[in-house]
């Protein structure tokens, strides 16, 4: 594997977007239609949250920032933007809120290994008054500090070592946190992609489409599917089925996400794969792509505990 230093750089975050919402009601309306808790945030917080289908079903996933009381900023997968744009909009009826698409206005710019934000961030944090402007510290990835600036100006990349939009898409993997894309809409329930354990769902937040099935699941133990971190020799795409060859007939799980290794060697992929699988005996080695006898899957760690098991909650 290369070494660390490899990582470190700057790279335009092409493939997400911008949803801006603003006006007195934002906050009020955002609190109904995601799985996370906006009403409690400040502007030096940001906060995973899933929007879902009334199935619970996943239909878009942000980061979301809050710069003012009447404004919210939900960073996206670019390919679902317009969709989630469109069905979000639908719902705000007579709410004091309009939301439109940013990403032209508030470009993402992502670092890795340089020091932008002040010391002792943390994950999640948010300062807006760094040398590049508002920035968001994701977690650590691949033993890596990163972070996002929003609204980055057009000269700040020319000025850190480039580094591959890959090799960022990479690092995002081994955090351990999924974004939802084309390919993957309406695939998952929260959980699946360990969406609570990471901090993106808040149960004790009130209702918003897909909750009751949200909070069934946690609460009855119905859990049966989890989110792992897999090496693969040959090329991944999210979407992708992943099968168990003792048991051919259905698929045994679905990529997330995925991208190329960046020392050449396949890719990495976040998947969401039957609990069974993965506790029986060699099992998590038996997985392959796109079918019972293609490329194999190699378990990796992520940088947290995956419960196996149904999750209590206070």
């Amino acid at each position: 594997m290369p070494s660390p230093l490899v990582y470190q750089g700057a790279t335009e975050l092409r493939h997400l977007g911008v949803i801006r919402a603003r006006g007195a009601d934002a906050a009020t309306f955002l609190q109904g239609q995601l799985t996370n808790d906006v009403l409690t945030q400040s502007p030096t917080q940001a906060r995973l949250a899933g929007f879902c289908s009334a199935k619970g079903r996943l239909q878009a996933s942000f980061w979301v920032l809050r710069p003012a009381a009447d404004e919210l900023l939900l960073i996206c997968a670019a390919d679902v933007l317009a969709a989630t744009l469109k069905r979000l909009t639908m719902f705000v009826l007579r709410a004091k809120c309009k939301l439109d698409d940013a990403s032209a206005a508030l470009p993402l710019l992502g670092i890795v290994g340089a020091a932008v934000m002040p010391a002792g961030a943390t994950a999640w944090q948010v300062d807006a008054d760094t040398p590049l402007g508002r920035t968001l510290r994701l977690p650590d990835a691949a033993g890596q500090p990163r972070c996002v600036v929003i609204g980055a100006p057009g000269a700040a990349a020319a000025a850190l070592p480039p580094l591959p939009l890959d090799t960022w898409r990479w690092l995002d993997l081994h955090a351990g946190i999924a974004l939802i894309e084309a390919a993957t809409v309406d695939q998952f329930v929260p959980q699946m992609l360990n969406y609570e354990v990471v901090g993106g769902v808040d149960f004790k937040k009130g209702c918003y489409p897909g909750q009751e099935v949200v909070a069934r699941s946690q609460y009855r133990g119905t859990i049966k599917r989890r989110m792992f971190l897999f090496d693969c020799a040959a090329e991944v795409r999210s979407g992708a089925e992943l099968f168990d060859p003792r048991d051919a007939a259905q698929p045994a799980g679905l990529v997330a996400n995925a991208a190329p290794r960046p020392d050449g060697g396949g890719a990495s992929v976040l998947a969401e794969v039957k609990l069974a699988v993965i506790d029986a005996a060699g099992g998590a080695a038996a997985l392959r792509l796109g079918s019972a006898d293609g490329p194999v899957l190699t378990l990796r760690e992520l940088p947290y505990p995956v419960p196996r098991e149904a999750v209590e909650v206070p």
